[in-house]
């Protein structure tokens, strides 16, 4: 295992550290503010740290769930077709997926970088949401680096099927 993937599966396990502990607050935040509400007494700027939560759990969670092959994808037709078919078509999609995080990690931080520089707050607890932004940009960028260490693993196995 090389130095580089070493790396990236201690910032996935990292990132999704932070998700389990935001998808957790988010539960007991959620549990009571719902308490708090019966009593008349609901927590201020609930929302808007649900909206935060959630954002920190999908850039927490995407490079870890895309190592472990945790996402949908549909296989029905692609499983009748040749290994190497599969592989060619593996690539292909991945090729486009790392275009297509790459350029929105780059523009998220670009967004991040204007909202730290205007100075930008959320509306009800004035939090700088520059932080959550740099936060999402950089799990976008995990993510693509680790589609970018898939697509040499699916170019390394390409290549031992031409060698048999």
């Amino acid at each position: 295992m090389s130095i580089i993937s070493k790396a990236l599966n201690k910032f996935s396990e990292l990132l999704k550290g932070i998700g389990a502990v935001a998808i957790t607050a988010m539960m007991v935040l959620t549990v009571v503010d719902v308490i708090g509400r019966f009593f008349k007494y609901p927590i201020f700027g609930s929302v808007e740290l649900i909206g935060f939560l959630a954002t920190i759990i999908v850039a927490a969670a995407l490079p870890y769930t895309y190592k472990v092959e945790g996402h949908v994808g549909v296989e029905i037709l692609v499983r009748l077709l040749s290994k190497k078919t599969q592989l060619i078509i593996d690539l292909f999609t991945r090729t486009i997926s790392l275009v297509l995080f790459s350029i929105v990690a780059w523009q998220m931080f670009l967004y991040a970088k204007e909202i730290h520089r205007t100075g930008e707050v959320s509306m009800n607890l004035e939090f700088p949401i520059y932080y959550i932004i740099y936060l999402l940009a950089f799990g976008l960028m995990i993510f693509s680096v680790t589609i970018l260490e898939t697509i040499f693993e699916d170019i390394t196995k390409l290549r031992e099927l031409k060698i048999k």
